[in-house]
């Protein structure tokens, strides 16, 4: 509490990472910019502009006409093979790219490619870390070699974006978009960048690409992570799934699909995901702080430039806080209990608190609960034939969030059809 509160702007910059700065231009995106001026512009530029929740119910259609594709595209596979499998994780990052960039025909496939390797990569201890300075270490680690290739498809293909929604606003007589006419958070971004005076500073290309895989890596990455989850536990907690599909279809049954504006009414569904995000904190640690002033935290001094990590996964299954059972799956703990995520409650910190609190909860949290509520009203999830419930694997991988160490891999059987021509 101490660190993401009282001394919060003591704590509010990221450490060096030449990494990871390495593929963001510098640190010119919003997650890794130093505290300072230039980070309180892009902060209000994610705030007030970018990701408010105004924003995100203007963004709502595109949002549902996205998860529809995917309910489509899941039942077309599991008609076309009886008993097939599918890969959620994949889906769920096509989803999100789409939702960022609009264009599914040019440079998806390749650009999800590229951020699963830099996820990756960013999760995993590489020797590389210990010695930033020295160039042998880098060269003989292949780090410089792997993230400069990195780095040059990245821009690429984000300056192909920006040149595809460039190109198409200029068909449209270079006039900018109104709020009800973007169509994508690019489009939203472009707007921003070509009336810059409403902002006071210009945003720069750089920082718009900065912005761009921001959004994609914790706009995907984030409720990808939370829907792998909350299935997971479900298929492990046959009951629980019951109780969610029930309210679900309950609520949408009469009108044959799921629509956004009543969300809202699924308040089970809510529940399981605020303990998909108390049992699987998306980032453990959440991203490192360092100091900024020396400082006295519980009698401990903390000299300049100390880093500093927050256990939020372990906070979040403590017994102090959260009882006897923490470290089971149980919606219903949350029934009277009016603890929140949005960073007030310090026992339950998933997306952080302070300064550096993640901008993007409001976005992310949109699309997890249409995606989860539309995969629970349109299928019946099974496992394949060989996993029984009880050995099915819910083994975790550490990287940029927590995700599951295998792709979650299940077996649709379709209940109510999005596909209206069958």
């Amino acid at each position: 509490m101490e660190v993401m509160r009282t001394h919060d702007v003591k704590f509010a910059q990221r450490p060096p990472h030449p990494h990871y700065e390495k593929v963001v231009y510098g640190g010119m995106d919003l997650i890794q910019a130093p505290y300072g001026d230039y980070w309180r512009q892009l902060r209000r530029v994610a705030t007030l502009e970018l990701l408010t929740a105004k924003r995100v119910r203007s963004l709502g259609r595109v949002r549902e006409a996205e998860v529809r594709a995917l309910v489509r595209s899941i039942a077309v596979a599991s008609t076309a093979t009886a008993g097939a499998t599918i890969d959620l994780t994949r889906m769920l990052f096509s989803l999100t790219y789409r939702s960022t960039f609009g264009d599914v025909s040019r440079g998806q496939e390749e650009f999800i490619k590229v951020a699963e390797e830099l996820v990756e990569y960013a999760g995993g201890f590489k020797v590389a870390y210990l010695f930033p300075s020295n160039a042998l270490v880098q060269r003989l680690s292949g780090t410089e070699e792997f993230l400069d290739g990195i780095q040059k498809v990245v821009d690429r293909l984000a300056e192909s974006m920006i040149g595809q929604h460039q190109a198409r606003r200029a068909a449209q007589g270079g006039k900018s978009m109104s709020e009800e006419e973007e169509e994508h958070l690019l489009d939203v971004l472009l707007n921003l960048q070509e009336n810059g005076d409403t902002l006071g500073f210009h945003l720069s290309t750089d920082a718009v690409k900065g912005f761009l895989l921001d959004i994609f890596l914790a706009g995907s990455e984030t409720p990808a992570a939370l829907i792998e989850w909350a299935i997971s536990e479900m298929i492990k907690n046959p009951e629980v799934m019951y109780k969610a599909q029930s309210e679900v279809r309950r609520v949408f049954s009469e009108k044959g699909r799921v629509e956004e504006a009543r969300i809202s009414e699924l308040a089970y569904l809510k529940l399981v995901i605020k303990e998909t995000l108390r049992l699987h904190t998306p980032a453990p640690l959440v991203l490192p702080r360092e100091c900024r002033e020396e400082c006295h935290i519980s009698g401990y001094h903390i000299p300049l430039k100390t880093r500093i990590l927050v256990n939020v996964w372990a906070i979040a299954r403590d017994p102090r806080y959260w009882g006897e059972e923490a470290e089971k799956f149980l919606p219903e703990r949350f029934l009277n209990n009016k603890v929140s995520f949005r960073g007030g409650d310090f026992e339950f910190l998933p997306f952080g608190a302070g300064r550096r609190m993640c901008p993007g909860m409001t976005f992310g949290l949109a699309a997890a609960e249409l995606t989860l509520a539309n995969l629970l009203f349109h299928f019946d999830w099974k496992l394949p034939r060989e996993v029984e419930a009880t050995s099915f694997n819910m083994d975790e991988k550490f990287g940029v969030t927590l995700r599951r160490e295998n792709h979650l891999e299940l077996i649709p059987v379709i209940r109510y059809n999005p596909l209206p021509s069958i």
